[in-house]
């Protein structure tokens, strides 16, 4: 069965410095996404798809295919300002890209099989793309989806606050409901995020959506009216975003489906800020010496 995977690469990482998506944190020069489509392809996923902005093409074409190009199908999506705003003015002032969701839906012209979705600068871990192929490929529909939730204290920077999906679930691990929180960090031996100016605490054992998503394709019509309402509400406020949470939400609410939360036991992590690099690579250098990965990923690689 064909299965893909959409890395998230258009973003714009002002916290970073730097263009984090081809950064180079292993022993050979590995980004974090060699470490996701080296997962993927193990566990079965045929087709990569990377959703950039057009001037980073060539870039990425002339650093990937060469090292994976044989093993797995890719392809390429370019998240665009002007994709599905048809009928709406673009304010002058906006130049960063409308969200994660706004993002997954310019891919729908080359996605027509079940996928799952991530971020291009996270680790995920085997463990939960396999947990991702085995739901695609054997629960998925257009009405079940899945999410890989990963622990909140487990997922947050040393170095600031970061976004995270905040989920709820019942008893059946069907989520109830999924909030963005824009800034989450730690303070005084707490979890906190803020709100209309207010600190709230979470519990570290907080299931949290880290963008690793597993859709079918009826996620694109439903999206495509979400951000036509989301442009209505938002499209004058420069730094407003459409969130792939907002429509997991909203898939929940208006009774189209459920969404699984699927736990995985696999480490997560990630980077947001520069001070994050050396532990990431700190991390990768265990992996390798716990001999999950060889220390050059892709020579004489068979799958």
């Amino acid at each position: 069965m064909s299965v893909s995977l959409v890395v998230l690469a258009a973003g714009m990482a002002s916290r970073y410095g730097s263009l984090k998506q081809i950064d180079k944190f292993g022993p050979a020069g590995e980004s974090i996404i060699d470490y996701s489509i080296y997962d993927a392809i193990e566990a079965g996923f045929t087709k990569v798809v990377f959703i950039i902005r057009k001037e980073f093409a060539q870039e990425f074409k002339e650093i990937f295919e060469p090292r994976f190009g044989e093993k797995i199908k890719i392809e390429y999506a370019y998240q665009e300002l002007e994709a599905f705003t048809a009928g709406f003015e673009i304010p002058a002032e906006r130049n960063k890209p409308w969200g994660t969701a706004h993002a997954v839906l310019c891919s729908a012209d080359v996605v027509k099989e079940p996928f799952a979705v991530i971020n291009a600068d996270d680790f995920y871990g085997k463990d939960a793309f396999r947990k991702a192929y085995n739901f695609l490929t054997g629960s998925a529909s257009f009405n079940l989806w899945a999410n890989i939730c990963y622990e909140l204290g487990n997922t947050l920077s040393d170095y600031g606050s970061v976004s995270r999906g905040i989920c709820q679930a019942d008893i059946k691990n069907n989520i109830t409901s999924i909030i963005e929180r824009v800034k989450v960090y730690r303070e005084n031996g707490h979890i906190v995020f803020e709100e209309n100016g207010q600190l709230e605490v979470l519990d570290s054992k907080t299931k949290a959506s880290m963008n690793f998503w597993c859709f079918t394709p009826e996620v694109f019509n439903f999206s495509k009216e979400l951000f036509q309402v989301f442009l209505s509400n938002h499209i004058n406020e420069a730094k407003s975003e459409f969130f792939i949470p907002l429509v997991g939400d909203e898939f929940i609410k208006q009774r189209k489906g459920n969404v699984r939360a699927i736990i995985t036991s696999a480490q997560w992590f990630g980077v947001t800020y520069k001070e994050d690099k050396p532990i990431v690579q700190h991390c990768i250098n265990n992996l390798i010496g716990g001999k999950v990965y060889p220390a050059a990923l892709w020579e004489s690689v068979k799958f």
